[in-house]
C-alpha cells in the first residue's frame, strides 16, 4: 500500500544526513497510512516494524491474494449477499469479539503507526477506559446528550411509506420505522460521538481539537462541541465538498471553527487531520468521527454511537413488545452502521444490513463499496477491507453522497462481514435519489442522502420479508444539505 502523492512513495529511501523534522513528521504521518520506509546511514540499515507488522497478518490462511505492505495476505472471503437475485438469509449466531488491547476485531484493526503514535494512542486508550469507568464523566455525558443533544431520538412508524411498499406487493410487508438521528442537534448522529470525544480532550488538558469531515455532519457537531467546552477547532474538508456541502461550512464557521480546504476527497482530509495532530501531538487532540483508523479510534467511536442502538432495543420493546426483526443502515466508514447494530450483533434473530454507496453501479469502477468490492489491506493505521487496484493503489470512491465518499471501512464491520453476522449490498446513486425523494412526499422527512442510501434498497428487501416483519433503518442524518444537489440533479434528468 503505497503512501498518498503529497507524502513520499512507499518504500522511500532516505539517507539520516537528509533528515529534517519536517522529514521525521512526514515519515510518521506515512507510516500512519501504511507505508514501511526505509532508512540507510553509512553504517547501518533498518527497515522499521517491517518484522512486527508481518507477524501481525502472518496467521492468514491462502487462496485469495490481498496486497499489503511488502507482503501479501491471503484468505477466502465468504459469499457477499445477493440482494438482486435472492431472498436474505437469515444467519447463525457469530460471538461478538471483545476487543483485545491491540484492537482486533479477528485478524482486523491493529496499530500500523509509529512508535510516537503507539504511545499517543496508548494514552487516550487509558483516557478513554478511565472516562467510561467514571460515574462523574457517564453522568455528564448523559446529561448533555439529554439536554445538549436532545436525546433519546424517536423510533418513528413510517407508516405511509410501509403502505406504498405494501401496495405493491398484495397489500402485505414489513412495517417500517426510523430511528430518528436526523433531529439530534447539529442534524445527525455525528454529535453522540462528537461529544464525548471533546469531554475526553477537556479531560486530557487539550487546548485545541483537529478532524476531517466529508459531508460536513461530523465537523459540524464536532464544532459545536468544541465551542460549548471552549476548545479550539479546526476542520479539514475537501475543496469539493466544501463547495457541495456549503451550508453546513457555513454553520462551522458561525460555530467558531477554522475550515481547512483539502485537494481531493474525504480520504486526502482525513489524511491532512491526522499529519496536523501528528505535527503537535502534545497540545492537539484529533477527534474521529469514523469507526477507521488505529485502535482505540474504531472503538471509541463505536461506544459513544452505540446508544442509537440501546434506545432502539428499548423504544421497540415498548412499540410492539419484542425487537426489530431486520435493521438497515447506510455504510460509508461505519460510525452509524455500528452504532445501530453493536446493541444486536449477539441477537442472531436480528438482521444486520449495511448499504454502501453503489455510485454509477458496481461495474462502473465509480462507486463506494468497500466491502462489497474491496479486498483486505493497510490504510490508516488499520487493517481492513479498502478499494485498491491489483498494485495496491488506494482507488478513488464515488458517491453522490459525500459522507460516503471513503476507500475504507472500519476494521469492526469488516469483521462483521468476515463472520458473516451482517450482509452488505450497495444502492446506487440514482437509488439514493429516488430514496429521498420517495421520504420527503409520503413522509413529510427530508433524509441525508447518505441515510437514504438505506432507504434505497427498501424497493428489493421488501418484497422478501413476511407481513408485518418489523424494519428499523437508521435515518442517521437530515438532508436539508443535500436538497440543492437532488433538485439540481432531478432537474438535470428531465432536460
Amino acid at each position: 500500500m503505497a503512501c498518498e502523492e503529497p507524502l513520499l512513495q512507499a518504500n522511500t529511501t532516505l539517507s539520516d544526513s537528509s533528515l529534517t523534522d519536517k522529514h521525521h513528521n512526514i515519515i510518521m504521518a506515512c507510516k500512519l497510512q501504511g507505508a514501511l520506509v526505509s532508512c540507510h546511514s553509512r553504517t547501518n540499515k533498518f527497515i522499521d516494524q517491517k518484522e512486527r507488522a508481518a507477524s501481525v497478518v502472518a496467521q492468514a490462511v491462502v487462496t485469495h491474494q490481498t496486497k499489503l505492505p511488502q507482503f501479501t495476505v491471503t484468505y477466502v472471503p465468504p459469499p457477499a449477499p445477493a440482494i438482486d437475485n435472492k431472498p436474505f438469509e437469515t444467519h447463525h449466531h457469530i460471538k461478538h469479539p471483545s476487543t483485545s488491547t491491540s484492537g482486533k476485531f479477528g485478524r482486523f484493526g491493529g496499530k500500523f503507526v509509529p512508535e510516537t503514535i503507539v504511545a499517543c494512542l496508548s494514552q487516550l486508550e487509558a483516557e478513554f477506559k478511565n472516562a467510561i469507568a467514571d460515574d462523574a464523566f457517564q453522568a455528564e455525558l448523559a446529561e448533555a446528550l439529554r439536554d445538549y443533544a436532545g436525546r433519546e431520538t424517536p423510533l418513528y412508524h413510517a407508516q405511509r411509506l410501509s403502505e406504498y411498499y405494501k401496495s405493491r406487493n398484495n397489500g402485505k410487508g414489513p412495517d417500517i420505522y426510523l430511528k430518528r438521528e436526523d433531529l439530534n442537534h447539529g442534524g445527525s448522529h455525528k454529535m453522540n460521538n462528537a461529544l464525548a470525544q471533546a469531554m475526553i480532550a477537556k479531560r486530557m488538558g487539550c487546548k485545541s481539537v483537529v478532524t476531517a469531515t466529508g459531508s460536513g455532519q461530523h465537523g459540524l457537531a464536532t464544532a459545536a462541541a468544541c465551542a460549548k467546552l471552549a476548545l479550539e477547532c479546526t476542520v479539514f474538508m475537501s475543496a469539493r465538498d466544501i463547495d457541495r456541502q456549503y451550508s453546513n461550512v457555513r454553520l462551522m464557521k458561525l460555530l467558531g471553527a477554522q475550515v481547512e480546504a483539502v485537494e481531493g476527497g474525504f480520504r486526502d482530509a482525513a489524511s491532512d487531520a491526522f499529519r496536523c495532530w501528528v505535527g503537535d501531538l502534545e497540545n492537539k487532540y484529533h477527534l474521529t468521527g469514523s469507526a477507521v483508523g488505529p485502535h482505540p479510534c474504531p472503538s471509541m467511536v463505536r461506544e459513544f454511537q452505540s446508544v442509537i442502538g440501546k434506545e432502539t432495543r428499548m423504544q421497540a420493546l415498548e412499540k410492539w413488545g419484542g425487537k426489530p426483526d431486520v435493521l438497515v443502515a447506510c455504510v460509508g466508514t461505519g460510525s452509524n452502521a455500528l452504532g445501530m447494530f453493536h446493541e444486536f450483533v449477539g441477537d442472531k434473530d436480528v438482521r444486520l444490513i449495511g448499504v454502501e454507496g453503489g455510485g454509477l453501479g458496481l461495474e462502473s469502477g465509480k462507486h463506494s463499496s468497500t466491502l462489497t468490492k474491496g479486498e483486505v489491506g493497510v490504510y490508516h493505521g488499520a487493517i481492513s477491507y479498502l478499494l485498491q487496484d491489483e498494485h495496491g493503489q488506494v482507488l478513488h470512491p464515488h458517491s453522490i453522497a459525500a459522507g460516503m465518499e471513503y476507500p475504507g471501512v472500519g476494521p469492526e464491520l469488516s469483521f462483521l462481514k468476515e463472520s458473516g453476522r451482517a450482509e452488505f449490498c450497495a444502492a446506487t446513486d440514482e437509488e439514493a435519489l429516488d430514496a429521498y425523494q420517495k421520504l420527503c412526499k409520503l413522509e413529510g422527512i427530508f433524509p441525508s442522502l447518505e441515510a437514504a442510501h438505506a432507504l434505497g434498497i427498501l424497493h428489493k428487501l421488501a418484497p422478501t420479508l413476511c407481513d408485518g416483519t418489523k424494519v428499523v433503518v437508521n435515518c442517521s442524518g437530515r438532508g436539508d444539505k443535500d436538497a440543492a444537489i437532488v433538485f439540481d440533479r432531478r432537474l438535470l434528468d428531465k432536460q
